[in-house]
Parts: structure tokens; sequence; C-alpha cells
């Protein structure tokens, strides 16, 4: 089997350590890992063909049409796509295609009371629950964890209908917040588009969150579901 890692984008969400926690899991489960810093790849068709597995991890950043067409038709084919965090929920924001081909988009991360915040990463940093739904509760990525609870960015999506949600988070209404009523957002997601499989993980800010059991659990398992071999299945 063959994964490969695309890493890159904005240095905050230090893609290269992020990515590096995961490429011994990839390799003990039978993966040769290639590794890339730049969505170019996307755009060498035989390259693509033969990969069974992308994980992507690059916050913004833009991506040429030739690229993004060429992981649309890729996964289109079999080739599983996963990620965590801004690493695949804030890519590419200029790009309607890719968007289109993740289903959900990340929109904001509520902070914590104006009055408190410091002008640090920090102030974004909320406890907040992960939800996992009856689907998630059934699925192979999700079965067996409880809901569980985290202190970091509280992802809030935009997402269309097509994603199957495995876990959600929901927003409060507090004294300082325009809305009205709590907002509820998928936190972990699964989409199929053709014969592919894609899985995004929302937690995933920094390298602590990563770690945390739950979260690692599901970004491992989110791997090998996705990957062509399982989509087979």
């Amino acid at each position: 089997m063959k994964a490969l890692v695309v890493r890159g984008g904005w240095e905050g969400h230090r893609p290269v350590e992020a990515t590096e926690l995961f490429v011994p899991f990839l390799k003990n489960n039978g993966y040769d890992v290639r590794i890339e810093e730049s969505p170019a790849i996307y755009a060498d068709q035989s390259e693509m063909s033969d990969t069974d597995l992308i994980v992507q991890c690059l916050t913004m950043s833009t991506i040429e049409r030739a690229e993004v067409a060429g992981l649309r038709a890729a996964v289109q084919a079999g080739t599983g796509f996963t990620g965590w965090h801004g690493g695949i929920a804030d890519s590419f924001r200029a790009s309607s295609d890719y968007l289109q081909l993740i289903g959900g988009q990340f929109a904001t991360h509520p902070s914590k009371e104006p009055a408190s915040c410091g002008g640090t990463e920090t102030d974004n940093f909320l406890r907040y629950s992960v939800n996992v739904t009856d689907l998630g509760r059934q699925h192979p990525i999700t079965a067996g964890l409880d809901d569980f609870e985290l202190e970091t960015e509280q992802y809030w999506v935009l997402h269309d209908d097509l994603i199957d949600v495995l876990a959600t988070t929901t927003h409060p209404v507090r004294p300082w917040h325009p809305w009205h009523r709590p907002i509820t957002s998928p936190a972990i997601w699964t989409r199929r588009w053709g014969e592919g499989r894609i899985v995004v993980t929302t937690p995933g800010h920094s390298l602590d969150v990563l770690e945390n059991p739950n979260v690692r659990a599901v970004i491992e398992r989110g791997m090998l579901w996705a990957s062509r071999t399982a989509s087979g299945s």
C-alpha cells in the first residue's frame, strides 16, 4: 500500500511535526510513505493512480487548477483522502472544486469573552465536548468511543448534507455573541466521492490535541478506513 503525505501551508499548525506523529503508524501498518511539501504532486496522474491514501496537512495556501483536478480524479477513482483541522478543512479557500470535494469548510473558531483575550492563540481555546452520533457509535472509525472533552479551538463548520457525521460539537450562545441559538457543527465526518472515501477530523490545532487518545484513535482509524483497499469492501 502507498500513502502520500502532503503538508505545508500556515506554519501555526506545525505541519511537519504534526504529520511526523502519524508516519510511524502508517509504516507499521504496511504503507510505503511518500512525503511532499506542496500539492504539486496532485497533478501527477501516474503517481496519484498508484496512491492508496492521501494524508493532507496543508492549511490555507493555494492550489492550481490541474492539482485540484488531479486530486478529485484520484479520490473519485478510489484513493482515500484524510486529514485533520485546518490541514484539510481550511485548505485552498479560493478553490470551490476543493470545497465541494471535502463537503465542509472552516468558518471560524469562537473566542473567549473579549475582555479576557490577550492577543494570543489561547484566546480561542475553549472547553467543549465532541459528541458521537448514533451513526458514529456504529462506524468503524468511532465505534467504542464515548463523548469526550477538549480544550482547544472549536471549529464552526459550513457544510452540506452529503457528509456522514460521526461526531458533532455545539457552540453555545454567550452574552457577547451575535447569534441567538446554539449551533451544532460536524466535528468528525466521512464522505463518499466516486469510489473514494474521505475522512475529516476537525480537532487537531496543536500537537497535544493530536496526541489526545480519542483524537489520535479517530485519525488513525480514519486512515485505515479511507484507504483504497478498504474502500473496495
